[in-house]
């Protein structure tokens, strides 16, 4: 296989795509890749959690065996991941977009591989040759994304936290995409220069600058991850009422004091209703 594109999109519903019975949702991309490939109707991932799960796909290991049991945790610098994989057989892994690795800088302290050269940068990014990475959970001020911005106009140290997912409201006020109540306004970037797209571009620039030479690139979307912000057109694009009915158990009634109490904190209120 010469060349290889690997897709990865964050907290995905698998039931969320046209091409697996969702009466509203339109994903005519996703579907015609289904179409011409093989869909999975019975596969389950590892964790739960981002972090744990990427980590999981990466190295093809349980969570418990690789470690990296929650966000932020380090992935252990022997764990072996599909980018060495790749090296050994005399290709380089490029990323596009998010990964969620942690360097495990106690390892690489260990084993004098905390440097700056090209081993200690592999090592730190889980042997991915960054060809640009923008994780978007949290801001990220020096980042390449956020210089772009600020090329692009929106004046801000931290561009991404003030534009991308914030929102006026209808009173004109800035407002924090954090909270679920602000998703029905559209984020105050430009679809064109929303995370998708930027890190579409990114990854097209880097296939084309490649010629005739074979490559691999993981393009890694953070969307449709909270905060759930989206630019004009998208953010109107469905109604409430187009939401498949959620699936509760009753073990969720009467639940434990600690969970009732963890379900009434603001964040956790903006995923639930009782009715």
């Amino acid at each position: 296989m010469r060349n290889v594109l690997f897709i990865m999109a964050d907290q995905l519903r698998h039931d969320h795509l046209g091409c697996a019975g969702h009466p509203f949702l339109r994903t005519p991309n996703l579907d015609a890749l289904a179409a011409r490939g093989t869909r999975f109707s019975n596969a389950f991932v590892q964790s739960g959690i981002c972090g744990p799960s990427r980590m999981s796909y990466y190295t093809g290991r349980f969570v418990s065996s690789h470690g990296a049991t929650h966000n932020r945790v380090p992935l252990s610098v022997g764990e072996v991941t599909l980018g060495w994989h790749l090296r050994q057989s005399g290709r380089a892994l490029a990323l596009a977009g998010k990964t969620h690795v942690v360097p495990d800088r106690h390892g690489m302290a260990r084993l004098h591989a905390d440097g700056a050269d090209e081993l200690a940068v592999l090592l730190r990014e889980g042997w991915f040759q960054l060809v640009d990475r923008h994780d978007g959970h949290h801001s990220e001020p020096d980042g390449a994304y956020a210089a772009w911005l600020r090329a692009q106009g929106y004046d801000s140290a931290d561009p991404w936290t003030d534009y991308v997912i914030s929102v006026t409201d209808d009173a004109g006020a800035t407002q924090s995409g954090w909270h679920m109540r602000n998703a029905r306004h559209p984020a105050r970037v430009a679809r064109e220069h929303s995370e998708t797209a930027y890190t579409t571009d990114r990854a097209l620039q880097f296939i084309a600058d490649q010629g005739d030479a074979p490559w691999v690139l993981h393009l890694s979307y953070v969307k449709p991850h909270w905060p759930y912000i989206a630019p004009a057109p998208y953010h109107a694009m469905y109604r409430p009422e187009e939401c498949l009915p959620v699936s509760r158990h009753p073990a969720e009634r009467g639940a434990h004091p600690v969970q009732t109490a963890f379900m009434d904190e603001e964040v956790a209120r903006s995923f639930q209703q009782q009715d």
